[in-house]
């Protein structure tokens, strides 16, 4: 089931006065995912948004690659003054350690957390036209001719919770890794992979739009946009399976407590935004669950236990 997460903000005229003057102009934000994923729609709202606090622009910019490696790491580098930000992941925060053998960077120690941004469920989809109706239609297919089904991949959530599902079924699938979710998704509709498991974000749109068929929603309770759907864990009967992706805004460890401050005001004040709320929350099935620094921190380091877990018990070896 998705996290809540409510928190008190603090008033703006609790920050100290250089707080309440920075930044002296605009901030980057690196999304480490391609245009049109999930987390790049995440991050063009919220920095939209976030100019109204800031004073600056928050100047969205796409570095994809690596399950999110090289946008991650070149925020890692990067001067700790604040004007360069990660909305991250957990492929980036939490999933790093355990699915490669070399990550660029230290996931706890490079970073300085921000605050949580939101969480958001997982869907498996098939083509509209697929062969396969129901979650248990693909598994048994899956079953009969091992490693004759394909499942796509972008991001670390992506590929875990399809593990995830092969692993507990007791079947085996062929991976097909990509660089950006809109690529998988056009792959998919077009019969060139059979099943990807994507963030809500990534798969409603053209699921709504007659192009894929939902399968099953990856946590504990059904999608209140897809009621209809079943979870995977009714309709795989694995009633222990669940997943779901999750942002977070961080900064280069050694950001001044005063830049922290700042993005961390103006972040959470876009999360109250109803335009935002409505088109994350109610459109895309998001959960807004922002909070302080040290909630960030303690959230993170909880998850990557959490992930770890998942992908030893999944069976994947780092690459």
């Amino acid at each position: 089931m998705q996290r809540r997460a409510i928190f008190a903000l603090p008033a703006l005229a609790t920050l100290p006065a250089a707080a309440q003057e920075w930044p002296p102009g605009p901030v980057r934000a690196i999304v480490p995912f391609a245009a049109g994923s999930a987390t790049d729609t995440v991050a063009r709202m919220f920095a939209d948004r976030m100019r109204e606090t800031l004073g600056h622009p928050v100047v969205v910019e796409n570095r994809a690659g690596a399950s999110g490696l090289i946008g991650a790491e070149a925020v890692a580098r990067a001067a700790p003054d604040g004007m360069t930000i990660l909305f991250g992941t957990n492929s980036t925060n939490a999933a790093a350690n355990a699915l490669f053998r070399r990550v660029p960077f230290n996931m706890e120690a490079d970073f300085a957390p921000i605050s949580t941004i939101a969480s958001v469920p997982l869907l498996v989809a098939v083509a509209a036209n697929s062969p396969y109706r129901t979650l248990a239609d693909l598994i048994a297919a899956a079953r009969a001719r091992p490693e004759g089904v394909s499942y796509a991949s972008a991001s670390a959530s992506q590929r875990v919770a399809s593990e995830m599902l092969t692993s507990m079924a007791g079947v085996r699938m062929l991976h097909v890794p990509y660089r950006a979710s809109p690529a998988a998704v056009q792959d998919l509709i077009a019969g060139r992979v059979d099943v990807f498991i994507a963030d809500q974000a990534v798969i409603l749109p053209p699921a709504q739009g007659g192009q894929l068929r939902v399968l099953g929603v990856t946590t504990r309770t059904r999608s209140t946009q897809m009621p209809d759907v079943p979870t995977v864990a009714e309709a795989a009967n694995l009633p222990n399976y669940e997943l779901f992706a999750w942002f977070v805004l961080v900064a280069p460890a050694g950001t001044p407590a005063v830049a922290i401050q700042r993005l961390n005001l103006a972040l959470r004040r876009a999360g109250e935004d109803a335009t935002l709320r409505t088109r994350l929350g109610e459109a895309l099935g998001m959960q807004i669950m922002t909070g302080t620094p040290d909630e960030a921190a303690a959230f993170m380091r909880s998850e990557t236990v959490k992930w770890t877990q998942a992908i030893r018990a999944a069976g994947i070896e780092p690459e």
